[in-house]
């Protein structure tokens, strides 16, 4: 299979004071993809800053100029906002986002499968949130990008496509090597993998200095990568060299040239994940009426 390349060039931590490279306003964010979509991804994983202050922000209309920027020059690429509750635990703000429609309707809205502890913050995603933000995109005809920090994770989207919350096909981003959560190493790797649902596509992520490593054995192994200044602002692992989202994604090319494997095209991914085909059609091909009801536990 081709090699799906989710970019994520911003994240809800990297500064202007940590890093010049990290784009915060979104005319910053459009030129970043618009050179990553030069040199070939798959996807885009957003995250949106208050202009004033560059901090995180939720609000849709910030998402909204952020994503018509970007389909000025793609109109198939496949946009993914960010749901965090790393700094937002009101289900109205974190699903705002998914509010958008039309031209500016996002693809898909990230997912995170349960609460966790980073370094210096948690990021609280209760059960009940977990299951009306998948209520809500699904009725919205929006696919979870569902993030999974270690096994449990993963059987807790188990648990959720029996509610019928989630529909298969699937797409995860296996993230590893944050300090509370599975380590990023071949056993933890290959043990999420190995419990994925049925039906799933997958992309490695590796926190800090581990996105190299996961990066180069996702691309080894068949999988996709997760790659961009928001889970790493370092070139090289001794971190004298500031990274800028082309020398992440230039490097990902030339061990996708070295393996044999060509970065998969926006359209054939929107096939495998019966997504619109873009160019005005965006999110899943099919959903329920917006009168579904959360289904109860069985």
């Amino acid at each position: 299979m081709d090699l799906i390349v989710n970019f994520t060039p911003t994240g809800m931590i990297p500064t202007k004071e940590m890093t010049p490279y990290v784009p915060i306003t979104p005319e910053e964010i459009i030129e970043d993809v618009r050179q990553a979509v030069e040199i070939g991804i798959t996807m885009v994983h957003l995250h949106a800053r208050d202009e004033s202050t560059g901090s995180p922000t939720y609000k849709a209309k910030i998402y909204g100029e952020i994503i018509v920027g970007i389909r000025s020059f793609s109109k198939d690429l496949i946009i993914c906002v960010s749901l965090s509750g790393r700094t937002f635990n009101e289900f109205e703000q974190r699903a705002e986002p998914l509010q958008l429609e039309g031209d500016l309707k996002p693809d898909m809205g990230s997912l995170t499968l349960s609460s966790l502890n980073f370094n210096h913050v948690t990021s609280i995603n209760s059960p009940d949130m977990i299951q009306a933000l998948a209520n809500d995109m699904k009725l919205r005809g929006i696919l979870p990008e569902l993030e999974a920090f270690d096994a449990g994770m993963i059987n807790y989207a188990k648990y959720l496509e029996n509610k019928g919350l989630l529909e298969p096909p699937h797409y995860f981003n296996l993230l590893l090597g944050n300090i509370a959560c599975a380590q990023a190493d071949l056993l933890h790797a290959g043990i999420m993998i190995r419990d994925l649902p049925n039906n799933s596509y997958w992309s490695l992520a590796g926190i800090g200095n581990a996105q190299l490593m996961m990066n180069s054995l996702a691309i080894a192994s068949g999988g996709g990568v997760r790659v961009g200044l928001e889970d790493n602002i370092w070139f090289d692992n001794e971190r004298t060299k500031f990274a800028k989202n082309t020398d992440l994604l230039c490097r990902i090319h030339n061990l996708a040239e070295a393996n044999g494997r060509k970065v998969m095209l926006p359209t054939d991914l929107r096939k495998l994940l019966n997504l619109g085909v873009g160019y005005g059609e965006y999110g899943r091909i099919y959903h329920p009426s917006r009168e579904t009801a959360l289904i109860e536990d069985k």
